[in-house]
């Protein structure tokens, strides 16, 4: 018995105490949170998805832009009221485990607006930060 114990706690030190189970459900979750502020015109909200960092990286077409307040700054100028914001809905198409405290996940975005309709794909690097799964690294085209 205290042998199994010792081998549980340097299992639980190796893995960083990160569990698996329930990750995926609570990584939809974020998304689901995502996509609900964005809808309702909160982009503040919609960030609180992604790590709150100066090592969070965003790829986009301008190429990779390190932080979260760049981040947020970046958002808040491309999309300066709920018209050019639209519906966003996501599809995710698969979610990968890397390790029990890091996943990658890959889906599709759109956004339904007046004019138009863009859409594209997006992977996505979450990861188990103090008991809360955070974007780390975010690339989307």
């Amino acid at each position: 018995m205290k042998i199994q114990f010792i081998i549980f706690c340097l299992c639980m030190i190796l893995l960083g105490g990160c569990s698996f189970k329930g990750s995926e459900k609570a990584i939809r979750e974020v998304m689901h949170k995502q996509q609900t502020a964005w809808n309702t015109g909160n982009i503040p909200a919609f960030m609180e998805g992604y790590w709150k960092s100066d090592k969070l990286v965003f790829i986009g077409k301008a190429g990779p832009k390190y932080g979260w307040e760049t981040t947020l700054q970046n958002y808040l100028r491309s999309y300066p009221d709920t018209a050019a914001m639209g519906e966003l809905t996501f599809e995710l198409l698969s979610l990968q485990k890397i390790n029990p405290c890091n996943v990658w996940v890959l889906g599709r975005w759109n956004l339904a607006r007046a004019k138009d309709n863009p859409s594209g794909y997006f992977t996505l690097w979450f990861q188990k930060i103090k008991g809360e799964w955070k974007i780390i690294a975010d690339h989307t085209s």
